[in-house]
C-alpha cells in the first residue's frame, strides 16, 4: 500500500501543492469558525479567532509543505500577503458588482482565483524566495 508521504512527494508541482494545501487551511479555518461557534461564540469572534489561528496554521503549512521552508521569521511577511490579498479580494469584489451586473457570488468566485493566483505569486517571490 502507498502511504501518503511517497503520494505527496510524487505531487511536484508548487501550485498543485498550493491549491492541496489550500484546501487543507480551509478546511483548517472553518473547522475552528464551527468549533467556536459551537461553544457559543458569537461569528464575531468566532471568525476573528478562526482567522488569526487559520494565518498561524496556513503559516507553517504553506511554507513546509509548499515551499519546504521552515524559517519562521517570515511570518510578517506572509501576514503582509494576507492583508494585501484581503484588499484585492474586496476590490475585486467591489469592482464587479457597483460597475457590472454581476452578482456578489460569482464576483466572490473571480476574486478568489484571482487571490489565489497572487497568493501563489506573493508567497513564491517574496515570501518563501530562494536566495
Amino acid at each position: 500500500m502507498i502511504s501518503i508521504k511517497e503520494i505527496w512527494k510524487k505531487i511536484d508541482s508548487q501550485f498543485v501543492r498550493f491549491v492541496l494545501v489550500g484546501i487543507l487551511n480551509t478546511a483548517f479555518g472553518y473547522s475552528v469558525y464551527c468549533l467556536m461557534l459551537w461553544i457559543g461564540l458569537s461569528y464575531w469572534w468566532a471568525t476573528l479567532i478562526s482567522n488569526v489561528l487559520g494565518v498561524l496554521f496556513n503559516f507553517k503549512t504553506t511554507g513546509v509543505l509548499v515551499f519546504k521552508n521552515h524559517n519562521n521569521w517570515l511570518f510578517f511577511r506572509f501576514a503582509l500577503c494576507y492583508v494585501l490579498a484581503y484588499f484585492l479580494n474586496v476590490g475585486i469584489i467591489a469592482l464587479f458588482t457597483h460597475f457590472t451586473a454581476i452578482n456578489q457570488y460569482i464576483s466572490g468566485f473571480v476574486a478568489t482565483i484571482c487571490v489565489a493566483l497572487f497568493s501563489f505569486f506573493f508567497q513564491k517571490f517574496i515570501v518563501f524566495r530562494e536566495k
